[in-house]
């Protein structure tokens, strides 16, 4: 396998096979441009997604591999995981679909971990018929945590907009009990690395957003901003991490008070989700921060009602692709910059002056 320095080996986990997840890769790909800066190699089977192309009416061409040794630049290579047919019924919750789904989805992560692949974009799963004895997480990102070094955080990214959670997938009476400094540390700390190695954002500030409504009017409506939120904030900030908040969530973002951040961090999951998902009209990214290896997804579910009609928007799942490759040249010039500052600021001077 010969590789260009500037391509970058994207790696695809296929998604639920009867949601919209193989539509929204293949769409991506249908524009060959995709092709120049970045070879995907999509975890699935040839045969099931050249099923799918033929059913959509899609034309982009598959090259069908059994290794990664034969992957093949500038191609939109499809790593066969399983050898057996499957037959799709596209909006059907089929507990066969969501196996095929996470064994598409572990092989890449293995391949991320190798090394293989430089990348991983995941498709859509459905997260109940994905469980099993061998997988009991509630989504990507757990698995991704336990998997991958780092601390992983769910960062949803919309152009400029950055919205992280503090908590992700528990229950809403459950966040408070999980609500401690050193969480709030932990995840500050790691969004602050993030938004300086893979953004290329050199002085991030961030904002908290309250636990409680009014972030507990000075704790007439509940003490956790008080006693936790606020002290934590105070010696982060003490240490240089410019940290905010925190901010009263039910105006922050109508009040367009967030665009003066790099990153708002929300207590909990419907707090950050909710918004965000209303200003970014379908093109944001689900992005893991905080990990070694760089991992996308398209910030929408397996969208069964309209999965096989050729009604699914791609937007997303190409913002995500994008995103992706952005954070992996990012990281790269992050690299180099943090091995010897003086040498690259030499080279920027030479450059800009002759």
């Amino acid at each position: 396998m010969t590789k260009k320095a500037e391509n970058v080996i994207l790696g695809i986990s296929v998604g639920d096979l009867n949601g919209i997840g193989a539509e929204v890769i293949l769409k991506t790909f249908e524009d060959s441009r995709m092709l120049e800066f970045c070879t995907p190699v999509i975890f699935a089977n040839v045969k099931t997604l050249s099923f799918v192309k033929k059913t959509l009416e899609l034309t982009c061409n598959l090259h069908g591999i059994d290794s990664l040794s034969q992957l093949v630049i500038g191609k939109i290579n499809v790593l066969n995981v399983w050898k057996e047919p499957y037959n799709i019924e596209f909006g059907k919750n089929d507990e066969a679909a969501g196996q095929y789904a996470i064994k598409s989805f572990t092989e890449s992560v293995a391949a991320l971990k190798e090394g293989f692949i430089d990348v991983l974009v995941t498709a859509p799963i459905n997260k109940y018929n994905i469980q099993s004895e061998e997988f009991k997480f509630p989504g990507h990102t757990d698995y991704l945590d336990q998997q991958l070094e780092g601390d992983a955080l769910m960062l949803m990214v919309q152009d400029d907009l950055r919205v992280g959670l503090l908590t992700d997938h528990i229950p809403v009476n459950e966040v408070s009990a999980h609500l401690t400094e050193e969480l709030i540390r932990k995840k500050m700390l790691t969004i602050n690395k993030t938004l300086k190695q893979d953004f290329a954002i050199s002085k991030p500030k961030i904002a908290m957003l309250g636990v409680n409504p009014h972030s507990g009017d000075n704790g007439v409506i509940g003490k956790e901003d008080d006693q936790v939120v606020k002290p934590a904030l105070k010696k982060l900030f003490e240490e240089g991490v410019h940290v905010f908040g925190p901010f009263s969530a039910d105006s922050f973002f109508g009040s367009g008070q967030y665009e003066k951040y790099d990153a708002v961090i929300a207590a909990y999951h419907d707090q950050g989700l909710i918004p965000f998902k209303t200003l970014s009209f379908g093109n944001g990214v689900n992005y893991t921060a905080g990990l070694e290896a760089i991992r996308t997804s398209p910030d929408h579910g397996t969208a069964y009602e309209i999965a096989g009609k050729g009604q699914a928007d791609h937007n997303s799942f190409k913002e995500a692709v994008y995103l992706a490759l952005d954070v992996y040249q990012n990281r790269a010039v992050y690299k180099e910059i943090s091995k010897n500052p003086l040498k690259i600021r030499e080279k920027q001077e030479e450059k800009k002056y002759g």
